[in-house]
């Protein structure tokens, strides 16, 4: 038997030309680019506490709305001569905090109910399916605030309204991944062994596809954390005067127009970088679990 020949340079320049290289290279990029987006955010908006920042709630008069770089203010401050860096670190951990709650309730809540309509089916498959074009076909927003202005602002009721808000999404991917998965040779195998339904769906199935739901859910995080801000913009999020990147962005609005660019800008750019880091890591992750399915069949 002869050896078989080893790839020749030309050969290896067109795999790496082939579009699954392509693919692949390219959700490198975006998981790289989407962590350093996410992690220029998320690192010192995790250490804000350790940090030595200025209180971000009470404030020095006599330095009301300096610019940024001014001296012991590196971002400036707002016009109650509070220090903008801390407010905007100390509001990240609030809204990050609403966010990852918001987006773990809401995937529990979502795969649960798409777990039970897609392997049930019948009259579960009805009830959830009528609930997720009910709350699809709601303004999102509206409701929001007409559940906060029902029962106040309050960081559990704005996490719980959010979640409630977002179940849709890991719900209708769950049951469209069950509805696959329940017609498969190893679900059959577990129903001739006799195990019962729950243990089918809680043991086999929903883990099997829990990567990709994952995913989904972790790309929520953004529209979360856009979600809160509004609400926090619009006055219906965390009241005065704790800070979050929504509040800050409201109190400054109307000093932007008069050069108090820093107060609406800089915190802008916070939300739209972690916005960005989580929309393309989540984007490479699903591209990664995507190959990986395929190649396991």
């Amino acid at each position: 038997m002869t050896d078989v020949a080893a790839p020749s340079g030309i050969a290896r320049r067109l795999l790496r030309r082939s579009a699954a290289a392509r693919k692949a290279r390219y959700s490198t990029i975006k998981i790289w680019v989407g962590a350093i987006c996410a992690g220029i955010v998320i690192i010192p908006v995790a250490l804000a506490r350790v940090l030595p920042l200025p209180d971000p709630v009470h404030g020095v008069l006599k330095e009301t709305s300096l610019p940024p770089f001014s001296p012991g203010h590196l971002l400036g401050t707002d016009p109650n001569g509070r220090d903008l860096l801390s407010r905007i670190l100390h509001g990240g951990q609030t809204s990050l905090l609403i966010g990852v709650l918001a987006i773990a309730l809401s995937g529990v809540i979502g795969i649960a109910a798409g777990a039970a309509a897609g392997y049930f089916g019948g009259w579960v498959d009805t009830i959830v399916s009528r609930l997720l074009e009910a709350q699809m076909s709601l303004p999102l927003l509206l409701m929001l605030l007409l559940v906060v202005a029902l029962f106040g602002p309050s960081v559990p009721v704005i996490t719980l309204v959010i979640a409630v808000a977002q179940w849709p999404e890991p719900a209708r991917l769950t049951r469209a991944l069950v509805l696959v998965e329940r017609e498969k040779p190893y679900v059959a195998a577990a129903q001739v062994l006799g195990l019962g339904r729950l243990k089918i769906i809680v043991r086999h199935i929903v883990p099997n596809i829990l990567s990709q739901t994952l995913v989904v859910v972790f790309l929520l995080l953004a529209q979360a954390v856009l979600l809160e801000s509004a609400l926090s913009f619009l006055g219906a999020g965390v009241q005065r005067p704790y800070p979050t990147w929504g509040g800050i962005i409201s109190d400054g609005r109307e000093l932007f127009v008069t050069g108090a660019w820093w107060l609406v800008t800089i915190p802008g750019i916070a939300i739209a970088l972690l916005v960005l880091g989580v929309n393309l890591l989540g984007d490479g992750l699903r591209d990664r679990v995507r190959r990986a399915k395929a190649v396991t069949g």
